[in-house]
């Protein structure tokens, strides 16, 4: 397969190109993301900034477009081989392709007539397939075949429907309208709720509904646990093992101390949720006895040594590396290791000896990190302990477990980590604060409550000692030249610090629009606004200001934790970026032959940018699934009334949070009154064209549940409160001005579609 040009086989100039040479660049690499320009001309600090800049103004130009999740291409540019989807048939019958990692400026090709097509078959719509990107005569952008990879995403996973002439698939995602129908044989044999998996028929049909065909029975739609099967198969999630995987792990032997520092002696604890099957950390501390550190503090940090289970090259770290991380849902998880390592020989059980990574890290009385070092060791937990109980033991209520450690293990724990509070009070990480939902789900599979997860000292003593040993993790692949996977987290855009700022100005707030985001001024706007009526409203925007955190082989720093260097190293039984670190530790500090290869070295921007989406597509399913578990907690209580909050302002609607569960639900917009609401983004608010009655974000509401749907996890509501008075200061909708769109096509959650017709007119 012919290859595009690497950025870094090009030798512009130094310093920041202008835009010409930045165009030109693309043109001749064909495509590049923000850290290989960056690299290839050299640009730190401020230029980076720059760079940004730069890019997202020819992107709104239109000069350039976008390339996969990060790259960047010239606009309309495509690869001399690249893979595509086949997605579209024209009035004549030809396929119609779209590049995989194409932006909106991409436009379709027409996929030219295959020789090969008798002896291999013709592909068809839904394929994806290797191509040849090329122009015609006329300049047509065209694509021949190379090879055919499979089916791409056509593919339904629904409910089957029986009527009394057709069999449906109705489908289990909300933002799909398209249903299926059946004409296989055998589709009468189906139950009425039966959940199905579906191939959507490639051939060409022009009118009515399309057809499918039934690849896979799952399970039944009122089947308590469907919520977390359908979330897994929606979303692709790589479930189970191969025999070669199972065999590998169970041929894994327990540890011992060869090669091994003996840790043994240290009473580390697990401290972990009740109900955690997995142990990936243990932490110990005592106080300094080094006099030129009085009041200061050793803190150890022990993780599970997975490295030396999945090696390289194994069939344990492909499918590792294919899955990134393990996938939790309210009745089951889909782990990144079989059982045999994840709750077993990796896993640091109390009173057994487990094979260890640990790092052991020096504070002064300011909790200033002073010094770390890394050894590989075998330990022996002293106990496993939940948050509630250890936290239980410090508020001065000792069971029989925690009080033998409380005076020796658990107060030194917490006066280290008040001691690593002080340093952390002075970098000043963002504090934004969120709801979570913690759903209590019976052996039957039934749902019993759902209640906000509680916020404990003791999580956030775990949270900041596992932060400062990812940082010392970062901290010694860099000082010794190792590539490692960073956790970066960018600076906010300018875009949404603008937006912001021109928000909090509608709630009388002051924010300065040219001064630098930093998280002291994000912390400081929270602090201020904490106890007033608007503190949920901002605490959210400002949440939305930030940007997502990312996997990277380049490091620009953790804008959200205020750190220069940032790496995962704690949990290497679920999530395989702490696996490349430790292995990457072991290589760096000679710490064995099991440590990080040059086959993982070649392959570490692709294997960032693969956990990277392999991280968003489980936190996708983890959500969906918790959205339908709640729809059927909720499906008895069509009805009532709950008291909640506007946290989503749409054009086509308000979503809001109810208080108790925290489920999330849609008023649709035109169930709000009689006169025509507009949508206010400056301000977050829908107006009243007439009256200037507002419904703003954050605004605390009643509402009645109408619709509670467990398949899709979609819940609909009515209004009962009365809107909020008209802002004399804010200029109000012309009458007959309406950049109206009903719902988007995928529905209340998908993705506002464009400007819909005016009023009068109707889409045809």
């Amino acid at each position: 397969m012919a290859k595009p040009h690497k950025p870094s086989t090009l030798r512009p100039a130094k310093g920041l190109p202008d835009r010409d040479t930045l165009i030109q660049f693309l043109r001749e690499a064909g495509s590049a993301d923000k850290a290989d320009i960056a690299k290839a001309f050299g640009l730190k600090g401020e230029q980076r900034r720059a760079l940004r800049e730069m890019l997202r103004d020819l992107q709104n130009e239109g000069a350039l477009g976008t390339r996969g999740r990060k790259g960047f291409a010239e606009a309309g540019a495509v690869p001399p081989v690249g893979v595509a989807d086949i997605v579209e048939r024209d009035n004549d019958g030809d396929l119609l392709v779209r590049l995989v990692k194409g932006g909106e400026d991409v436009p379709l090709a027409r996929l030219a007539p295959d020789r090969n097509e008798a002896q291999g078959g013709a592909p068809g719509m839904g394929d994806r397939v290797l191509v040849r990107f090329g122009r015609t005569e006329t300049g047509e952008l065209e694509a021949r075949l190379i090879k055919r990879l499979g089916q791409s995403a056509h593919r339904l996973l629904g409910v089957v429907r029986k009527g009394k002439r057709e069999v449906r698939v109705e489908p289990v995602d909300r933002r799909s309208k398209d249903s299926l129908v059946l004409f296989d044989p055998d589709a009468a044999k189906l139950r009425e709720g039966d959940l199905v998996l579906c191939s959507i028929e490639t051939a060409v049909q022009k009118y009515g509904p399309k057809r499918g065909k039934v690849l896979e029975v799952l399970g039944r739609e009122d089947d308590p646990r469907a919520a977390s099967l359908i979330a897994i198969h929606a979303h692709g999630i790589p479930t189970g093992f191969t025999d070669q995987a199972q065999s590998e792990a169970l041929a894994a032997q327990p540890p011992t101390l060869e090669g091994r520092d003996d840790l043994r002696d240290l009473p580390f604890v697990t401290i972990d949720p009740v109900d955690a099957r997995d142990h990936d950390d243990a932490v110990f501390a005592h106080p300094d006895p080094d006099p030129k550190n009085a009041e200061g503090w050793i803190v150890w940090v022990a993780i599970a040594d997975v490295a030396a289970y999945v090696r390289a090259g194994t069939a344990l770290d492909r499918e590792a590396r294919e899955k990134g991380n393990s996938v939790y849902f309210p009745d089951r998880v889909e782990p990144m290791l079989p059982e045999r390592l994840s709750n077993g020989l990796c896993s640091l059980r109390e009173g057994e000896n487990r094979a260890c990574m640990a790092v052991r890290m020096v504070f002064d009385k300011g909790g200033r990190k002073t010094g770390h070092k890394f050894v590989r060791g075998l330990m022996r937990s002293a106990a496993k302990l939940s948050y509630e109980q250890a936290q239980a033991a410090i508020d001065g209520t000792p069971d029989d477990k925690t009080g033998p450690l409380l005076d020796g293990v658990l107060k030194p724990l917490w006066a280290a980590y008040h001691a690593m509070l002080k340093g952390r009070l002075v970098r000043s990480p963002l504090a934004i604060e969120s709801m979570e939902r913690k759903i209590i789900i019976n052996p039957e599979g039934e749902i019993t409550s759902i209640t906000p997860r509680p916020s404990l000292e003791a999580h956030r003593l775990i949270e900041e000692m596992m932060i400062q040993a990812n940082v010392c993790a970062a901290e010694t692949l860099e000082a010794r030249k190792t590539p490692l996977l960073y956790r970066i987290h960018d600076t906010p855009s300018q875009e949404k610090v603008m937006s912001l700022a021109e928000f909090l100005g509608t709630l009388g707030i002051n924010w300065s629009k040219g001064e630098a985001p930093r998280t002291d001024r994000f912390n400081k706007l929270l602090d201020d606004t904490r106890e007033g009526p608007h503190a949920e409203i901002v605490n959210e925007v400002v949440l939305r200001t930030q940007m997502q955190a990312i996997y990277s082989s380049e490091n620009i720093g953790h804008f959200g934790l205020n750190l220069a260097r940032y790496a995962h190293f704690t949990s290497p039984i679920r999530r395989y970026a702490d696996l490349i670190v430790h292995r990457a530790l072991i290589r760096a500090l000679k710490l064995g032959e099991d440590g990080l290869t040059d086959q993982d070295i070649s392959q570490i921007k692709d294997t960032a940018e693969r956990i990277t989406f392999a991280e968003r597509r489980a936190m996708a399913a983890e959500r969906d699934a918790t959205d339908r578990y709640v729809a059927a907690f909720l499906q008895d209580k069509v009805g009532a009334a709950f008291l909640g909050r506007i946290t989503g302002v749409t054009r086509f609607g308000l979503f809001v949070r109810l208080n108790d569960t925290g489920a999330d639900g849609l008023v649709p917009v035109s169930s709000l009154g009689g006169e025509y609401f507009v949508h206010d983004d400056r301000s977050h608010a829908l107006v009243g064209e007439r009256t200037g009655a507002r419904w703003p974000l954050g605004m605390a509401v009643e509402v009645k549940l109408l619709e509670a749907t467990p398949v899709t996890g979609g819940l609909i509501f009515e209004m009962l409160s009365e809107p909020a008075k008209a802002d004399p200061n804010a200029p109000r909708p012309r009458l007959g001005v309406r950049g109206r769109g009903g719902p988007p096509r995928g529905g209340p959650r998908g993705r506002p579609s464009g400007k819909a017709a005016s009023p009068g007119k109707r889409r045809r």
